[in-house]
């Protein structure tokens, strides 16, 4: 059984906690009060009673912590603190709400603006992911490694598409189209923190999406990193978790992967 740090023990009590409350919402998604925050994009009563819970946890353990939470965004410490929980309290919440069972709590730490630590959480399959800087990357505390797959043909790959309001369909159509060509298949999810864990996990050989944001893919880039993949954004500059997109892969797959990308890229605006 691998070794857990104190910080690793307060994520994973954190999202234990809050997945509770969503295993007893989920399933009873026609009874839950839902709002709209936008085109497309769902706000449950579920959603907000894990950040609840999380924010609590998490304080009540690190008070000197900051936070940065989907629902709520930053705590008045964020630019003060050396440390920072990024959090998503429910990652799918679409699928949540219509029944999916592919969602996620995700959690990182961030220490001075690098991500350290990162823990997501399938409630449902009760695969509870993480990882530290220097540590290595779990499963529910079996080691886990990137695939050892070296050529596209044989490459599994996990994306997300631009939907109502959100990201540039055309753009995407025309990556899609070059990827697809050129890999044995590619799968869209709708849910970011587990593209990512999945990579490290070696049941993705790669995930590429844009129109990001800092909670969807903190937890996920240091399991990749962990689990000895190589993380960017899409062109191969330096990552970080504001990063609008990112590309996760193996070692071998990272260059030819990425290479099929940065020339369809968006025009700036």
């Amino acid at each position: 059984m691998a070794t857990r740090s104190a910080h690793i023990n307060v994520m994973i009590r954190s999202a234990d906690k809050a997945a509770r409350a969503l295993r007893r919402d989920y399933g009873e998604v026609a009874n839950l009060q839902v709002s709209r925050k936008g085109p497309a994009d769902f706000v449950s009563a579920a959603d907000l009673k894990a950040e609840q819970i999380l924010r609590e946890e998490l304080s009540r353990a690190r008070p000197d912590y900051a936070l940065l939470m989907e629902e709520s965004g930053a705590s008045a410490n964020r630019a003060t603190a050396e440390r920072c929980w990024i959090v998503d309290p429910l990652d799918g919440t679409t699928n949540f709400l219509h029944g999916l069972p592919h969602f996620a709590i995700s959690i990182a730490l961030e220490e001075r603006g690098e991500l350290i630590a990162g823990v997501v959480f399938d409630p449902i399959k009760n695969e509870m992911y993480y990882a530290e800087k220097g540590q290595g990357a779990y499963l529910n505390n079996r080691r886990i490694r990137v695939s050892s797959r070296d050529r596209l043909e044989d490459a599994l790959i996990a994306t997300g598409i631009p939907f109502m309001g959100h990201g540039d369909r055309p753009a995407f159509m025309a990556e899609l189209d070059a990827v697809s060509g050129k890999v044995a298949g590619v799968r869209r999810w709708g849910t970011a923190s587990l593209d990512l864990a999945y990579v490290a996990a070696g049941r993705y050989d790669g995930y590429w999406e844009r129109d990001l944001s800092s909670w969807d893919i903190a937890a996920g880039i240091v399991l990749v990193r962990e689990a000895g993949g190589q993380v960017s954004e899409i062109g191969g500059k330096n990552i970080r978790h504001q990063s609008a997109s990112i590309l996760a892969t193996n070692e071998t797959l990272h260059t030819p992967l990425n290479r099929l990308l940065p020339k369809l890229a968006p025009k700036s605006v």
